[in-house]
C-alpha cells in the first residue's frame, strides 16, 4: 500500500511510518518542522519526506492519506486529498486495519503511567521471546525507538490514548484498538479542552472497556475510584493491583506489591503476592510508588499472556526506562539534569517525591513550563501549588500558545509563583529561557537535582543547562560518532564497534563542543564492562576520567549489575585506588562478559582484569 502521512515528522506519526515501511508498505509524508531527530531516523528508513504542505506532494497517488488531529479539513493536503477522491484515514484507523484486527492487541491506557507501563510490557514480552509488536508514545531505552514489527497476527503492544482521533472522527483514539488485553492504570480529569468533565473521560472509558471480548482480561488500579467504576461494566476477566507499604495491612487486590528495600543505585526491591499468596520478589530501577504500580500491572498482563515469575522479573530488572520519563540527561559539576514529561498535579507530585526519595543528598529544583491543553488552563490552578510544593525551588516558565486557553480560564505562573511562597517555597516566574538557566546556574551545587518539566523541548533548556554548567557527562548520539573515533584514535584505544555500543556510552564535551570524554558500559545482564575510558591530551590532570568513570559505574548500579569488569595493561592502580576494583583470574569472569568483544580479543594478552562488585 502506498501511504502518505500528514505530520510525518510528529512523534507519533514518524513512528507509524516506520512500522509500515517495516511492514513493506511504500510510506511518504510532509511537514513543516523537518529536524533531527525525526528527520534523521526518517531519512535512514529510507522514507522521503517532503518539506512543506501543498497539493503536490500528492502527485506521487497514494493509496491512504493518514492526517492527524492536529489539522482540519481545510488544511491544504486534506483538501487536495478530497477533491482529488483519496482516501482520508487516521493514525488509529490505520492501525487497526493493518495492524491489530487478527492478533492480540495488548492496550494500556488511563491518565498517567501509560508510557512506562506499556514500554515495560513490550520490554517483557520481548525479553521473554515472544517477538511482540509494539507502538509506544515514548521511547524505551531498551530499544532506542518507539515502535517494533514482530511476529504477524502476535501480541501487540499499544499505548492506547483517550484523545480524539481526526477532524472526521472525533471518538477517542483507543476505541480503535481492538484489546483482548488492557490495563487502565488511573482515570482523572485531563484533556480539558476536549473533555467536559470527568464523566465525558468515564464515558470514553466505558466505551472501551465494553471492547474487551469475554475471553479477554482487564487489569485495573484499585485506588482509583473511576478506573474501579468504569471496569465494573467489563464482561471479561477483572484483576486489580495495588501497592501497600504497609505489612500489617490486609491485602485487598487481585494483584499487591509491597516495597521491601532500596538498593545500590536507587533500585527497589519489591514482593508481589496474587490472590494473597507469594508471587516472587522483584527489582526495578524505576523510581517512585507508582512505578511499582506500572511494573505490577504489567506482572498482572504478563501472567496473563503465559509468562512466569521469572521471565518477568529478570525483563524488570533490566529494564532501562523511558526517555524523557525521570531520563538523566546529563550531570555537570556534580549537578543532575533531568528530563521528564509531567504536567497533570498528579503526576508532578509523583515524580517530584520519586526524585526526592532517589536524589535526596542535595536540592531538588523543578522548571515547569505550562505547555500542554490542560496545564495552559486554570483548572489545576491550585493543585499546583500543592504538587510543587515537594520541591525545594520551582521555577515557572512561560505559558506556551496562552492564546489556546480561553479568556478568563489561562493559568496563572505569577499566581502559583505566589502560592509557593506563601508555603516558604522558593518559587519565581520567568519567561525567558536563558534567564532561567543563570537563575538556576547560580545557585545550584554538587549534589543538587534539577527536573525539567514540559511537554515539549522547551527551547532547548536541557542542553543550555548542562554547557554553561560546564563539563557535563551526557549520554553520547549518533552524531558524536565521528568526534568519538577522533578521541579514541588519539588515545590509541582500540574499540572498533563502538558504534554497535553507542546507547551505552557517556561522552564530555567542551565549550566548543569538542568530544574530550569517552567511557562506555557495556551491559551484560547483571554484569557491566568498563572499557574505552579516554580523555583528550590537553585536558589530562582535571579529574575527567575520574567524573566519567564514576558517571559509567552509576550508570551500572541504576541498571541493576551487581559487579563490574575492566581491562587494563597499565592503569590498575587507578582503578583500585579511585573505585575499589581488584584483579581477578579469568576463569573467574562471567561467561557472557567472555563473550564480549574486548574480552574475547583479550585472551593471551598481557591485560588484567579487574572487577568491582556494587552490591
Amino acid at each position: 500500500m502506498k501511504v502518505h502521512l500528514i505530520g510525518i515528522c510528529g512523534t507519533g506519526m514518524g513512528s507509524l511510518a516506520g512500522l509500515l515501511k517495516a511492514a513493506g508498505h511504500d510510506v511518504r509524508g510532509s511537514d513543516t518542522a523537518v529536524y533531527p531527530p525525526m528527520s534523521t531516523q526518517l531519512n535512514d528508513l529510507g522514507i522521503a519526506v517532503m518539506e512543506g504542505y501543498r497539493k503536490e506532494n500528492l502527485d506521487w497517488k497514494p493509496d491512504a492519506v493518514v492526517v492527524g488531529n492536529v489539522h482540519g479539513k481545510d488544511q491544504v493536503e486534506v483538501a487536495a486529498a478530497r477533491e482529488r477522491g483519496l482516501r482520508l484515514t487516521s493514525f488509529p484507523a490505520l492501525l487497526e486495519e493493518l495492524f491489530l484486527t487478527n492478533g492480540h492487541p495488548l492496550v494500556v491506557t488511563g491518565t498517567h503511567g501509560k508510557t512506562t507501563t506499556s514500554s515495560l510490557l513490550a520490554f517483557v514480552l520481548f525479553d521473554a521471546g515472544r517477538d511482540p509488536s509494539f507502538l509506544i508514545g515514548g521511547v524505551p531505552q531498551n530499544f532506542s525507538k518507539s515502535w517494533r514489527l514482530g511476529a504477524p497476527n502476535g501480541l501487540f503492544v499499544v499505548e492506547g490514548d483517550e484523545y480524539d482521533t481526526a477532524f472526521f472522527d472525533k471518538e477517542s483514539k483507543f476505541l480503535h484498538y481492538r484489546p483482548k488485553t488492557a490495563i487502565i492504570t488511573s482515570i482523572e480529569l485531563d484533556h480539558v479542552d476536549i473533555f467536559a468533565s470527568l464523566d465525558a473521560i468515564k464515558s470514553a472509558f466505558l466505551k472501551f472497556v465494553a471492547l474487551l471480548p469475554p475471553d479477554g482480561l482487564l487489569v485495573v488500579a484499585a485506588d482509583s475510584p473511576a478506573a474501579l467504576e468504569v471496569a465494573k461494566t467489563a464482561r471479561c476477566r477483572v484483576e486489580t493491583y495495588a501497592v501497600q507499604t504497609k505489612t500489617d495491612e490486609p491485602l485487598t487486590a487481585d494483584w499487591t506489591a509491597r516495597p521491601m528495600a532500596t538498593r545500590a543505585g536507587g533500585r527497589t526491591l519489591f514482593e508481589v503476592f496474587h490472590a494473597q499468596r507469594p508471587f516472587g520478589v522483584f527489582d526495578t530501577g524505576l523510581a517512585g510508588s507508582y512505578n511499582l504500580a506500572n511494573a505490577l500491572a504489567v506482572i498482572a498482563a504478563s501472567v496473563g499472556a503465559g509468562l512466569s515469575s521469572d521471565e518477568i522479573g529478570r525483563a524488570i530488572r533490566r529494564f532501562g526506562g523511558v526517555r524523557r520519563r525521570q531520563e538523566v540527561r546529563g550531570v555537570a559539576q556534580g549537578v543532575t539534569i533531568i528530563d521528564d514529561f509531567a504536567h497533570h498535579p498528579t503526576a508532578v507530585r509523583q515524580t517530584l517525591s520519586a526524585l526526592r526519595h532517589r536524589y535526596g543528598r542535595g536540592r531538588l529544583i523543578a522548571i515547569f513550563e505550562p505547555r500542554s491543553a490542560t496545564s495552559r488552563r486554570a483548572i489545576f490552578q491550585k493543585e499546583y501549588a500543592e504538587a510543587f510544593s515537594v520541591a525545594d525551588e520551582i521555577i515557572i516558565g512561560a505559558v506556551h500558545l496562552p492564546e489556546k486557553a480561553p479568556a478568563g480560564d489561562r493559568f496563572d505562573p505569577e499566581r502559583l509563583a505566589a502560592d509557593l511562597r506563601g508555603k516558604g517555597v522558593a518559587a519565581r516566574h520567568l519567561t525567558d529561557v536563558d534567564k532561567i538557566v543563570e537563575q538556576v546556574v547560580s545557585g545550584a551545587g554538587a549534589g543538587d537535582t534539577v527536573v525539567v518539566m514540559s511537554s515539549g523541548g522547551f527551547d532547548g533548556i536541557h542542553d543550555k543547562l548542562l554547557a554553561r554548567l560546564g563539563d557535563a557527562v551526557v549520554p553520547a548520539k549518533n552524531e558524536d560518532s565521528a568526534g568519538m573515533r577522533a578521541l579514541l584514535g588519539q588515545t590509541k584505544l582500540d574499540y572498533p564497534d563502538f558504534e554497535k555500543h553507542i546507547d551505552e556510552m557517556l561522552i564530555l564535551r567542551d565549550a566548543e563542543r569538542r568530544v574530550v570524554g569517552t567511557v562506555a558500559m557495556e551491559l551484560y545482564d547483571q554484569a557491566g564492562v568498563l572499557r574505552a575510558l579516554a580523555t583528550s591530551p590537553d585536558r589530562r590532570g582535571e579529574g575527567l576520567g575520574w567524573m566519567l568513570a564514576d558517571a559509567a559505574l552509576n550508570r551500572a548500579r541504576s541498571r541493576g549489575c551487581r559487579r563490574v569488569y575492566l581491562l587494563t595493561e597499565s592503569a590498575s592502580d587507578f582503578f583500585a585506588e579511585k573505585f575499589g576494583f581488584r584483579a581477578v583470574s579469568f576463569d573467574l569472569i562471567d561467561a557472557l562478559v567472555m563473550e564480549s568483544s574486548q574480552f574475547k580479543a583479550s585472551v593471551g594478552s598481557n591485560a588484567t582484569a579487574m572487577v568491582l562488585d556494587l552490591q
